[in-house]
């Protein structure tokens, strides 16, 4: 390997006096590298001073008002994911409960940091995420009083107006112990049954939120302890405090059912978990849309294998492969098939998912189970009816199926090309201009287009249509794909 290749040995061979030259410059004028040097700089001192650089740096955070960009945002991200790993590899190790208070500091910085930003892309809730990870393996460590620790838990849960601190009982079940989750219990029923305080009352008249702020206040509070013993629930394994949370009809929602069934089976109660699925599938029925379903199946395939009931099993799977063409449910279902059956059941399954109404569906199915050459008749039988805007499915499809059957590829390419040109959709030029070039490519692999245009004729047809939009056909042009 060449000397002057960018890696750690070549740049240990500089020496320190040469290295602390060019870090100098490749920091000037990047506060986050400055910090970064500075963070390193501490750790060299001990972790008591990297925790006090970090303290200072979350008062910084806490302080600022000024809006972050898309931009600035990722620099933050990135800030705040190097801030996570200096607390976990430098402090946690030598000292777990400052880290600890640490990280619940972290936490603490959510609300400021999402009051700044559109964290529409789940960036900052990330990195809260990691962060009550640390915390759950920090928790065996901490020797914190399980009674004020409950209380700090409670107090933070009911303060969080993010979402923050969901997950915190989970996370420290381990350090609150017996005593400690019995003292939440009680301390978190008797806070939810207070009456609104003057300073609560007066926060929600200057919010403008509600025109009955105590009751709104009470359901708040309902709603919070709700959640808080539930997640007491659990870590206990009462799965009737778990259930208790809910009503009867609550009970058959597709959102809550599974999450209540799942605990029924770990405890061993499969009849109880598989009247609740049943009755919740069964409200699911006749619903346009059952984006819950999924959750339901898996729960209920589980408590039928239980139960013993495979008939029931099989006749379940291939009736959700018919509806969805959901590939789990096929394989499944083939699994419990002898050997031979298996091949002819899955034969029949593939020239069902010819058929499938939804040609997008059938070729997504087709391609990922795979099986290419019923994917091609799909989109050869089917080709105007094909979607040119699903670019993802598409695109995946024609890119498997070139080599062996590039006719199939070329109409999806040709069905994206419309698409794109005819919603004057110019951001997509360059695609559209690269799937054409493909498509002249794959033509010499074409003996016969059949009813089809041949590739010059489709091009000629694009020209007499959609000539005008020169900023297509530049990039045509420069493809070579005419």
């Amino acid at each position: 390997m060449s000397k002057k290749t960018l890696n750690k040995a070549n740049l240990e061979n500089l020496g320190a006096e040469k290295l602390a030259a060019l870090v100098m410059e490749l920091v000037q004028g990047s506060a986050a590298l400055q910090r970064r040097a500075r963070m390193a700089l501490s750790a060299a001192q001990g972790p008591k001073e990297v925790a006090d650089d970090i303290r200072k740096r979350f008062v910084s955070l806490r302080r600022a008002t000024s809006s972050l960009n898309g931009r600035k945002q990722r620099a933050l991200v990135k800030d705040l994911e190097a801030t996570l790993a200096m607390i976990a590899n430098t402090i946690a190790p030598q000292d777990g409960a400052d880290a600890f208070e640490l990280l619940w500091s972290f936490l603490q910085l959510a609300p400021a940091l999402l009051a700044r930003t559109d964290d529409s892309n789940g960036a900052i809730g990330g990195v809260m995420d990691q962060t009550m990870a640390l915390i759950a393996s920090l928790a065996p460590r901490i020797s914190q009083d399980p009674e004020i620790l409950a209380a700090r838990i409670l107090e933070a849960v009911a303060d969080a107006g993010y979402g923050e601190f969901d997950g915190i009982i989970p996370a420290t079940a381990g350090a609150l112990g017996a005593e400690g989750l019995e003292h939440l219990k009680q301390i978190t029923n008797a806070w939810a049954a207070q009456p609104p305080t003057a300073q609560e009352l007066a926060r929600y008249r200057e919010s403008g939120l509600s025109a009955a702020p105590g009751q709104s206040i009470q359901r708040n509070r309902q709603a919070i302890r709700s959640i808080i013993l539930a997640d007491i629930a659990d870590a206990q394994g009462d799965v009737d405090a778990y259930m208790a949370r809910y009503t009867a009809e609550q009970l058959t929602f597709g959102t809550i059912a599974p999450d209540v069934a799942r605990r029924l089976l770990d405890a061993g109660r499969i009849d109880e978990a598989f009247g609740i699925v049943t009755r919740a599938r069964a409200a699911e029925e006749g619903k346009p849309f059952r984006m819950f379903r999924h959750d339901l199946d898996v729960v209920y395939e589980e408590c039928l294998e239980k139960l013993g009931r495979v008939d029931a099993l099989k006749q379940h799977l291939w009736q959700t492969f018919h509806q969805t063409l959901n590939a789990r449910s096929l394989r499944k279902y083939l699994k419990l098939l002898p050997d031979f059956d298996d091949m002819e059941a899955e034969e029949k399954a593939l020239d069902f998912a010819e058929t499938f109404p939804h040609p997008g569906a059938a070729i997504s199915f087709l391609i990922g189970w795979p099986a290419h050459a019923h994917a091609a008749r799909v989109v050869l039988a089917r080709a105007g009816a094909l979607d040119g805007n699903a670019y993802d499915t598409l695109s995946t499809a024609a890119t498997a199926l070139e080599t062996g059957h590039p006719l199939a590829a070329t109409l999806m390419r040709r069905a994206m090309i419309k698409d794109t040109l005819d919603g004057a959709k110019s951001k997509r030029y360059r695609h559209a201009a690269r799937h054409l070039a493909e498509s002249r490519f794959c033509d010499a692999a074409i003996s016969d287009y059949g009813d089809f245009p041949t590739h010059d004729q489709f091009v000629e047809a694009l020209r007499q249509k959609h000539g005008r939009k020169y900023g297509f056909w530049r990039l045509v042009d420069g493809q070579g794909a005419r």
